[in-house]
């Protein structure tokens, strides 16, 4: 027959290993939600980049968060701006996204518009000011950004800028 001590240490034992077994399925299940909610963004930002509205509005439709951000500090806006598509950025704009939110280099939707030629985004853009907190952050202006990429005077001819 076993004894007490050798039935108390199996018992340990096989609590031991549960307890192991418990915290792996939890951690995979974590992992799990993680790459689900990271697919998630993934097809969110696949919409901004390329124009999607449907997808685009069904996300929101359903709480998604509008400001949500990529690794490069991108939001969909930023991605729907540079890229062109104006719907897209209307859509965002009507959900709340912050038109003054900047990517990890210090860029907004607004410059990103710019730098592609945008006019009629960046026009829609700039109906709110985010140039205010830019100095305080050493951040550059949209009026500074289009001198850097050499659109100083068609900046300047749209927002009669002197």
């Amino acid at each position: 027959m076993m004894s007490i001590s050798s039935i108390l240490l199996m018992t340990l034992l096989t609590l031991g290993i549960t307890k192991l077994h418990a915290q792996e399925t939890v951690q995979v299940a974590q992992q799990q939600t993680v790459n689900s909610q990271q697919e998630l963004i993934d097809i969110f930002f696949a919409a901004a980049k390329t124009g999607n509205q449907e997808v685009i509005n069904e996300f929101l439709k359903y709480g998604f968060p509008v400001n949500v951000r990529n690794s490069a500090g991108y939001t969909p806006l930023i991605m729907a701006a540079y890229y062109g598509h104006q719907d897209a950025v209307t859509i965002l704009l009507k959900y709340g996204a912050n038109r003054c939110a900047r990517d990890n280099k210090g860029n907004t939707a607004l410059m990103g518009a710019m730098f592609k030629l945008e006019w009629a985004i960046v026009k829609q853009l700039r109906q709110v000011d985010c140039d205010s907190n830019a100095n305080q952050t050493g951040q550059k202006t949209a009026a500074e950004f289009a001198k850097v990429i050499g659109q100083e005077e068609k900046f300047k001819s749209l927002f009669h800028v002197k």
